[in-house]
């Protein structure tokens, strides 16, 4: 672990021990002050740094040491599985081990409490007794707290320094020494909570096999994951886990794919099937072709990108830190005016008011506020992320709550997205079916329309070859295709494109019974003869009509289907499934127009699709949502949020999850800042002690800690 980053180069870490947020930014400070690191950035929802430039091991742990953090190096980007077995090689250090001076604190404070009742408060052995319990509990605490106070930085430990060392200038030793022990206590809350939140992610780590066994040369070998190469064939026995993503060469089973796309149903996997690492061979034997390296499988990037979403910070907890910047100064400027006023200007006791600005200190330790919000975010995206939903940030997290209105694309989102041919006449008499498809597939074989598969799949099904020599080939955006064979241009496309340049008249009417029907019709034909034509329908999911009755119960304002299908297509689809507004014949950039103004209207706009088409109407809505994330390279990268599976049925249940975290956080942070409020009211009376203030703080951390873990079991 002594390994040196290469100048400029960015190396990622693990850290273990971080307390609490401050404590984080505290230690990202100090990574940024050592030489020859260019850069740093903390996460502190994932545990983990970005170190750009040369630094060692060694060096980092030096700028953690106020915090005793453990450093250790993330040598594989994005491969979580080897990390976590660093981390479970790391010694396990008993609870007794780990709080020793705290609990050796406490066995003071007991027997401080006993010389008291002994031999009275203010005995030299009581008073020794105390002190000691100060020193020992509250060494690491002082330690941070007075190096802040002389660098005028103030936070939570600083606060608490000053607030002991006062107490015990003032002779409340008895009440010191449980402060320190009640805020050590307070600490352990918020780490355990985070490690909570932490590790409802940590263990996707744990879904892929350290191990494979495969095939090279004739001789099976069990061999470690790292060392696998693209092309390598892993044999998977039945009850075994997929280790790699890949492709099924041999063999035949159903896969419980869970741990990916969030669906407990298993799925039937045969030859040329993709499947991927950490999913669960139920029954056959599978023999399987290594397509992607190990850092590159589906679930090593889905933990890299959730452990990348936790370090964007949503807007509410933006806004909590940029309050706490502020907020511990102040406090300590009215904890100052409380001590210091009413004995100068009411004629009140000094010990009395000097007592009352401690405990201002102590109550207004900031540990629920800084929590409330991390917490909130880590356990939703978590939750998401175990159900199939990829939440790339707390601010997408955030913005889906606030969602009005949602625009889907229709094919392969609210429809299959696998289109059949229903229909298929020639109007011209000069030339046969089977020549019109031969012409017709040879050039959708060229094409990347969805609807080309369907034409070519019709052509195989029938014995007809499509290997014709065509030359000049276009793709007309939003309307069709053309391409030369034999010296003749055809095209191939909608109504549209033949109203160019000829008459339809003569088939229109079959042209509007076919489109009311719900079905794409393609015309073929040249510049001035159409030889006939081809239906294809795409079946609409089962799931949609449910998904939108869902969205709409949920206050959904306004749901939208965008296509550029023809009208009367568009709107045999579009009553089937219920959708609100059903705009047709779209453009790329007609939606990306529609999204504009849906966004003008409603201000928060999701738009749903597969990743990849649709990319402009995607970027510009407030959140773009895409289907069929698992093994699609495009949607992960470029989607705010991916339905892993090919599910719509994720969708409300995404939203649902946004809300409850939205009402969660906002709870939070009304409890944490009216607590503190509460509990300041006391001073007024004269009623606000030591042990009232570390008790309303560690209350309101644990309190806020448990509200938010409760999104780890939101349900679907």
């Amino acid at each position: 672990m002594n390994e040196i980053n290469e100048v400029g180069n960015e190396n990622v870490y693990r850290v273990e021990g971080f307390s609490c947020i401050n404590c984080a930014g505290k230690f990202e400070r100090n990574v940024k002050e050592l030489p020859g690191v260019q850069d740093a950035k903390v996460n502190f929802g994932a545990s983990k740094i970005s170190v750009i430039g040369e630094t060692t091991v060694e060096d980092l742990e030096k700028a953690g040491a106020f915090e005793n953090l453990t450093i250790i190096p993330e040598k594989v980007a994005g491969q979580s599985a080897k990390v976590s077995n660093e981390l479970k090689k790391e010694p396990k250090i008993s609870f007794i081990k780990k709080h020793e001076e705290l609990l050796f604190s406490a066995l003071l404070i007991a027997l401080g409490y006993t010389s008291t009742f002994l031999n009275g408060e203010d005995n030299l052995v009581t008073v020794l007794l105390f002190l000691s319990a100060i020193v020992i509990g509250g060494y690491s605490l002082f330690k941070v707290g007075i190096q802040n106070l002389f660098r005028l930085d103030f936070d939570m430990k600083t606060l608490m320094t000053v607030a002991i060392i006062g107490a015990a200038f003032i002779g409340e030793w008895a009440e010191g020494a449980v402060v320190v022990i009640l805020f050590a206590i307070s600490e352990a809350l918020e780490r355990y909570s985070m490690d909570r939140a932490r590790n409802s992610i940590r263990s996707l780590m744990d879904i892929a096999p350290n191990e494979a066994l495969i095939r090279r040369n004739g001789h099976e070998m069990l061999i470690d994951v790292e060392s696998i190469a693209i092309g390598d064939i892993m044999i998977v026995k039945p009850g075994q886990k997929i280790a790699m993503d890949g492709v099924v060469v041999k063999g035949g089973s159903s896969v419980n794919q869970a741990t990916i796309t969030g669906e407990s149903v298993p799925v039937s996997k045969s030859t040329n099937d993709e499947v991927f690492a950490g999913t669960l061979n139920e029954e056959g034997l599978l023999e399987v072709k290594v397509t992607k390296l190990v850092k590159d499988t589906t679930i090593a990037k889905i933990i890299n990108l959730v452990e990348e979403a936790q370090a964007e910070r949503a807007p509410s907890q933006a806004f909590i830190d940029k309050f706490a910047k502020y907020y511990t100064p102040i406090i300590m400027v009215i904890a100052a005016l409380v001590a210091v006023i009413p004995p100068i200007f009411f004629d009140g006791s000094w010990e009395s008011w000097l007592y009352q600005g401690l405990s201002v200190l102590v109550v207004g330790c900031p540990c629920a506020l800084v929590i409330s919000t991390p917490i909130s975010i880590v356990s939703a995206i978590g939750n998401a992320a175990k159900k199939g939903v990829l939440i790339k940030g707390g601010i997408y997290l955030e913005e889906m709550g606030g969602l009005k209105a949602i625009a889907f694309d229709k094919t392969g989102t609210l429809t299959r997205g696998v289109p059949v041919v229903t229909d298929f006449e020639v109007v011209n008499n000069q030339v046969s079916k089977n020549e019109v498809l031969s012409i017709v597939a040879s050039l959708e074989k060229r094409s990347g329309h969805p609807l080309a598969s369907a034409i070519t799949k019709k052509a195989d099904e029938l014995g007809i070859a499509y290997d014709l020599n065509v030359e000049n080939f276009e793709s007309i955006t939003g309307k069709g295709i053309k391409g030369s064979i034999n010296g003749t241009t055809y095209y191939v496309g909608s109504p549209n494109l033949f109203k160019e340049f000829t008459d339809i008249y003569s088939i229109k009417a079959k042209v509007a019974e076919i489109q009311s029907e719900g079905k794409t019709i393609m015309i073929v034909g040249t510049k001035t003869d159409i030889l006939g034509f081809i239906a294809v329908a795409d079946e609409v999911r089962d799931s949609s009509k449910v998904v939108i009755e869902k969205l709409h119960d949920l206050g959904i304002k306004k749901t939208v289907m965008l296509t550029g299908d023809n009208d009367l297509a568009a709107r045999a689809i579009g009553a089937q499934v219920g959708v609100s507004e059903i705009q047709s014949e779209l453009l790329p950039e007609d939606k990306l127009n529609s999204i504009k103004q849906l966004r003008s209207e409603y201000g928060r706009v999701a738009m749903v699709g597969d990743g990849v088409n649709d990319t402009p109407a995607l970027a510009a809505s407030t959140v773009g949502i895409a289907m069929g994330g698992a093994g699609t390279d495009t949607a992960l990268e470029t989607a705010d949020v991916a339905l892993m599976a090919d599910d719509l049925e994720k969708l409300p249940f995404t939203i649902k999850l946004s809300r409850k975290a939205l009402t969660i956080i906002k709870t939070n942070i009304a409890f944490a800042i009216g607590i503190k409020l509460l509990a300041l009211l006391l001073v007024v009376p004269g009623w606000l002690t030591l042990w009232i203030a570390i008790l309303s703080d560690m209350g309101a951390t644990l309190l806020v800690s448990l509200n938010s873990m409760r999104l780890m079991i939101v349900k679907e």
